[in-house]
């Protein structure tokens, strides 16, 4: 009988991510109907900001140091807010629907809370090591 290897947790393990990615795919098909004048502008920008959430977050897993990646999951949140504004714009544009806009502005607050509680808790165990590290050296 073999030792039974684990799989390594990814960054696609994380609900954050998968949430993310399903955002993206939310703002394109959304963004296929936008006037064509607007494809290097709003549409442009809407798509950029919702594909940099998920790929800030599979980045900064990847760095494998957790100041790293606390960085990269605040750029991720500061993508979230550019999203929800660009979102609100299109709406205000007549670019969305009121319905699709709030649709999407509900997935993508979603995906901004877990943002929020994944950098609180890499904040918390940069935390935990400082004091770990304090008390170590007393």
């Amino acid at each position: 009988m073999s030792p039974r290897m684990s799989t390594p947790f990814t960054f696609r393990d994380l609900v954050v991510w998968k949430q993310g990615m399903d955002l993206v795919e939310d703002c394109y098909r959304a963004t296929t109907s936008f006037p064509k004048s607007e494809l290097y502008g709003l549409t442009g920008q809407l798509r950029r900001a919702s594909v940099s959430i998920p790929a800030n977050v599979a980045e900064g897993h990847g760095r494998r140091s957790t100041k790293a990646y606390l960085n990269h999951v605040s750029i991720a949140i500061g993508s979230q807010a550019e999203l929800a504004t660009c979102l609100e714009l299109a709406v205000r544009l007549g670019f969305l629907s009121p319905g699709d806009g709030n649709r999407l502005a509900g997935v993508s607050d979603s995906v901004g809370r877990l943002l929020y509680g994944l950098h609180r808790a890499l904040k918390d165990k940069l935390a935990a090591r400082r004091r770990d590290r304090t008390v170590s050296n007393t």
